[in-house]
């Protein structure tokens, strides 16, 4: 209206004319917004849903599943949510969370009698699963070292690009996987941390190397924290798999304990969804080692700043369950048996997938199926053999050739074999 009165306009403006301007010009607001592309992995599942074959198989979303195929809610968690439902809580949780579901998580990264727990130098806050945990760090980067860029490995899980483009933070990348070997790039990871500038932040996989399942060795893990120290560069772990990758959740900690006994002041990103399979949950923690308490009680108090305007504060029910298992002594010996009983499937299903293809003939080498850790195997597919396996087998994988050891079982690993065999024999 106010531009018909600016432009000279002297005609009766009725009532109608005005509403449907208006109406005219809301339904332009989103006129210039296209679909979003679909997520890589989520998208698998799509598709595998909408498949009719009675043979199809999903390989491709990192979620546990029992040798039936089935989705597993562990005992523990039965009993700790048998307890909480006579005991009901829906009160809102601090900003900052659970306080003991954290103290329990940061017992499991850094040592049941760890010093830096004692002293009170870790800054810890209850976060969105690992997710949210990168997005914190993400952010407080951006806020409090503006003019930095995060290093992130080649290849990484999708996410981690999406997490600090959103905080607007630039991106650099560093080698990691070595295409021929399957295995670790490690000459050329190394050469990329001395090439980076002093000071660089890194996202390092802390166990169970999301997607290739190829971890650093112990003294590897020790020559990449003395050049850490050496160049002065800050690592944020990413452990997602703490406990699912061996069994043994001190030893998927080590490569973390290895940076703390060299005196790095670390960030680290826990999650609870697939060592306690509280995938929709939504359960983490976001901590990060200080020079002094003073400076951890600072560095909490922004975390939490920063937590506020995103959702205010977190979830309580995912963090019950986890601080009721990690208090209790039974319940966290049937925990760590249940985990490592994920953990130890998973090893065998690499096992049998390997032979299964040998047995084939296959004149390809399979035995970084076994090397590799973790819920993945990173297979050395084309994305062309993954479209093959899709199109004519109805297997559903992510075009990168990552396989969901998860979705194996002893009743399709043989059929699973066959059709790798059927794709890649001629390669």
């Amino acid at each position: 209206m106010a531009q018909l009165i600016r432009s000279g306009f002297s005609g009766r403006i009725t009532k109608s004319g005005v509403l449907g301007a208006a109406r005219s010009m809301s339904t332009a607001w989103w006129s210039h917004v296209e679909p979003a592309a679909k997520d890589p992995i989520l998208g698998v599942t799509e598709a595998f849903l909408a498949d009719p074959s009675p043979n199809k198989v999903n390989v491709g979303v990192g979620a546990y599943r029992d040798d039936n195929g089935k989705p597993v809610v562990l005992g523990c968690v039965r009993e700790a949510e048998r307890r909480i439902a006579g005991n009901l809580n829906m009160e809102y949780l601090p900003m900052g969370g659970s306080v003991k579901m954290v103290e329990e998580t940061l017992k499991l990264a850094y040592g049941e009698n760890s010093d830096l727990i004692k002293d009170k130098r870790i800054a810890a806050v209850q976060a969105l699963s690992g997710t949210g945990a990168c997005r914190l760090f993400a952010d407080f980067q951006k806020r409090f070292s503006p003019d930095s860029q995060i290093y992130i490995p080649v290849p990484t899980w999708s996410n981690h690009h999406n997490i600090w483009r959103d905080a607007n933070v630039p991106q650099r990348t560093f080698h990691y996987y070595h295409p021929e070997s399957k295995g670790l790039d490690f000459a050329s990871l190394m050469d990329d941390v001395k090439n980076a500038p002093n000071g660089s932040f890194f996202l390092l996989h802390a166990c169970a190397h999301n997607p290739t399942g190829v971890d650093p060795t112990e003294e590897q893990w020790k020559e990449i924290s003395y050049q850490f120290k050496v160049k002065g560069h800050y690592a944020l772990f990413d452990m997602a798999y703490q406990g699912f990758a061996s069994g043994d959740p001190e030893r998927d900690a080590k490569s973390i304990r290895i940076f703390l006994e060299d005196g790095h002041l670390i960030g680290c990103a826990q999650s609870y969804a697939k060592n306690m399979g509280l995938y929709g949950q939504r359960v983490g923690c976001l901590s990060m080692v200080c020079e002094d308490e003073k400076q951890a009680v600072a560095v909490k108090s922004q975390l939490q700043q920063i937590a506020r305007p995103m959702y205010s504060n977190p979830p309580i029910h995912g963090a019950l369950v986890v601080s009721i298992i990690l208090t209790d002594p039974d319940l966290k010996k049937l925990w760590l048996k249940e985990v490592k009983g994920m953990a130890d499937r998973i090893i065998g299903m690499r096992t049998a997938l390997r032979e299964n293809l040998e047995k084939l003939g296959s004149p390809l080498s399979w035995e970084h199926i076994t090397k590799q850790i973790g819920m993945f195997c990173y297979s050395g597919m084309t994305p062309e053999q993954v479209d093959r396996l899709t199109n004519e087998f109805h297997i559903y994988l992510t075009r990168n050739g990552r396989i969901s050891m998860a979705g194996v079982t002893t009743g399709n690993v043989g059929y699973l074999a066959n059709a790798i065999h059927e794709v890649t024999k001629t390669a």
